[in-house]
């Protein structure tokens, strides 16, 4: 079978499991996805075994630390993703959701929260988003189909069968959550197009990867764009907070796409601020604008690509900044609209910061790290939507509904 027809098949399918989802009550779903989690964990050992093989394959060829990372599953990463799932369970089911509202005319006019219907969802390295996607996807009533990176494949060929496995104990459609396990770069090309059975296209990945789906798509697309998330640290600022939050969000966890990559800081806090920050930042490469040298002379140059750069390791762009007006106009032209902060104890430069950056998620000192889904309060994420429409900032199971509207009526007409 060549790729397109095995894409089209997998999209017929999940197709036609959406239409029954449509209308699958709250217990059933939350049933299904209660099993999925238990067989997760009783097959926790042999999902560890089936990631083992894919980090090896990556250490073999030589993917970075930073790569190794995002595809490692370890048992507390297993165990989050179960925790997760027991997250989304707990919530209310948005499906059903009604707003309604008596019309002048005498009718009463609904609006009805309803599934999106086949979420299309396209990442690389993470095999947890496997888990995240179907669970958030199934509890909105959308099925999904999965298409994840090569480096991935055995542990999200393992996630997707105790998946399917799950929603057949469940009475529900094994099809719901489909798994694309061929690796031809022709089979995301396929995928993006199949607007026929596909409602919604949700690319997690490298800037090359989100720009040839945006590109290459016939269906709406919802994107995950690259993380280059911004801390300004501000004139007026407790630096001991400052330096703790400064390392929590650029050492945590390096990999992730909340992570901070620049650090911009008033000129007047630079002197005490930076020697401190490099101290602290012992194991993390520092890039420096011109200025941010002539205090730390022992730093790498920033060329103007780093302040593009969305590093996903240990290496951090400075800059220095005469004002906030200078750091929202830095953040304005290099940011990619994900995560970016301030760091201040003044009250006028943090709301003048909240009411100008136009970012999907602003912190106010606190770190760029607890810019997640579950952290949110939505279990997990599914993205976050650096677009403007229909979502923005981390997705969870609401975002992945949309609405009709019912007119009820008693014979009503238009006059």
């Amino acid at each position: 079978m060549d790729i397109e027809t095995y894409i089209e098949s997998l999209c017929r399918e999940a197709k036609e499991a959406s239409i029954i989802l449509r209308s699958v009550r709250a217990e059933q779903k939350n049933s299904a996805l209660e099993r999925i989690a238990q067989l997760i964990r009783e097959r926790k050992d042999e999902i560890i075994r089936e990631n083992k093989i894919d980090c090896d394959r990556g250490r073999e060829a030589g993917l970075s630390k930073a790569f190794l990372d995002r595809l490692q599953l370890t048992e507390s990463r297993v165990l989050d993703m179960i925790s997760s799932m027991e997250e989304i369970v707990s919530m209310e089911d948005p499906v059903g959701e009604i707003t309604g509202v008596r019309r002048p005319q005498g009718f009463l006019l609904e609006k009805v929260r309803v599934p999106i219907g086949v979420v299309a969802m396209i990442f690389e390295s993470r095999p947890n988003i496997t888990v995240d996607s179907a669970a958030l996807c199934l509890k909105s009533g959308n099925s999904v189909v999965l298409r994840g990176g090569s480096d991935a494949l055995s542990s999200n060929r393992v996630l997707a069968s105790i998946i399917r496995e799950g929603l057949t104990q469940s009475g529900l459609p094994a099809h719901s959550v489909q798994l694309v396990e061929r690796i031809e770069h022709e089979g995301v090309s396929a995928l993006v197009r199949q607007n026929r059975y596909v409602d919604l296209v949700i690319p997690r990945g490298g800037e090359s990867l989100i720009k040839r789906v945006a590109r290459e798509a016939t269906v709406p697309v919802i994107k995950h764009f690259k993380g280059v998330c911004h801390l300004y640290v501000d004139e007026d600022c407790d630096q001991a907070m400052a330096e703790e939050v400064v390392y929590n969000a650029k050492v945590q966890r390096p990999a992730t796409c909340n992570a901070l990559e620049t650090l911009l800081v008033h000129e007047k806090a630079a002197s005490m601020f930076l020697p401190r920050i490099q101290k602290r930042l012992n194991d993390v490469e520092l890039r420096g604008c011109a200025r941010s040298k002539e205090i730390l002379p022992d730093i790498g140059d920033a060329a103007q690509e780093d302040f593009f750069a969305e590093y996903l390791d240990l290496r951090l762009s400075v800059k220095i900044v005469e004002s906030l007006d200078e750091a929202m106009e830095h953040i304005e032209v290099y940011g990619s609209s994900h995560t970016d902060g301030i760091l201040s104890n003044n009250i006028a430069n943090i709301e003048r910061f909240v009411s100008s950056v136009d970012s999907a998620v602003l912190t106010v000192n606190a770190s760029t790290r607890l810019s997640d889904g579950g952290i949110f309060g939505l279990g997990a994420e599914i993205g976050i939507s650096t677009d403007k429409l229909h979502a923005r900032g981390p997705m969870g199971v609401k975002e992945l509904t949309t609405y009709k509207w019912v007119l009820r009526g008693a014979g009503h007409i238009r006059e």
